[in-house]
């Protein structure tokens, strides 16, 4: 049935975008080394690349304190995740996800088991926008991952009450300032000790550092965060 599948909907590369040709395969061979993996050195907080060895914080995390414990992401957000990343989200290109989870596993898998985390939440999208969309592209890599670590996926314990503007679109402050109060926890009684919070991009830390300050008052030790990509730390 699952070759079935794969000739009826043939899966595309999360980078070139076309039909992999081998079956079993989530990237064309050649595609594989085009993305840039991140490596170290890396923040000790947020997770970006560093450009020397050492240093031990990225200029942002050695400024700010940001309420999340620490983080990690498999790529370095270039022109190729950029993009890659957006047709995930916008062109429904949910298949990608596979690939994602896939390398989220690989190149962070120890370090978030050493993390001993109770949950997995998916920062949650705008209902209108999740209409609109189809899907939380955070939701499926939560899911992904939940599976495979067996650690549970809470979906519906954070609900995003405010409708805010794209954070591309603004400068650091106004990020924070676009952020604030986006995010309510739906229930009071959860009691986790550990939690991750799984996102598609990490910039500066506002949207993670917003969902967290939730979390932490909801009783929450520690807030721990995933993403597909990250921004460099130099």
């Amino acid at each position: 049935m699952p070759r079935l599948l794969n000739l009826i909907y043939p899966r595309r590369c999360p980078v070139c975008d076309e039909i992999v040709g081998k079956y079993g395969k989530l990237i064309c061979e050649a595609c594989a080394s085009r993305l840039q993996p991140v490596e170290e050195p890396l923040c000790k907080k947020c997770g970006k690349p560093l450009a020397r060895e050492e240093a031990e914080y990225c200029p942002d995390c050695g400024k700010g304190k940001h309420l999340f414990a620490r983080g990690q992401a498999a790529f370095v957000y270039d022109p190729l995740m950029r993009e890659s990343v957006g047709r995930f989200k916008y062109k429904n290109r949910r298949e990608y996800a596979d690939f994602y989870v896939k390398e989220l596993l690989e190149r962070c898998g120890e370090t978030v088991r050493a993390w001993e985390a109770d949950a997995l939440i998916p920062v949650p999208l705008h209902p209108k926008r999740k209409r609109r969309r189809g899907f939380n592209q955070a939701g499926l890599i939560a899911e992904g991952l939940g599976k495979k670590l067996g650690i549970p996926v809470y979906g519906r314990l954070l609900v995003r009450v405010k409708k805010t503007r794209p954070q591309k679109e603004l400068s650091r402050q106004e990020r924070r300032s676009n952020l604030k109060n986006a995010f309510q926890a739906v229930q009071n009684d959860v009691r986790l000790r550990k939690v991750i919070l799984v996102d598609d991009i990490y910039t500066t830390g506002s949207t993670i550092d917003a969902a967290a300050e939730v979390l932490l008052a909801l009783g929450v030790e520690k807030v721990y965060f995933l993403s597909i990509c990250i921004g460099r730390g130099y």
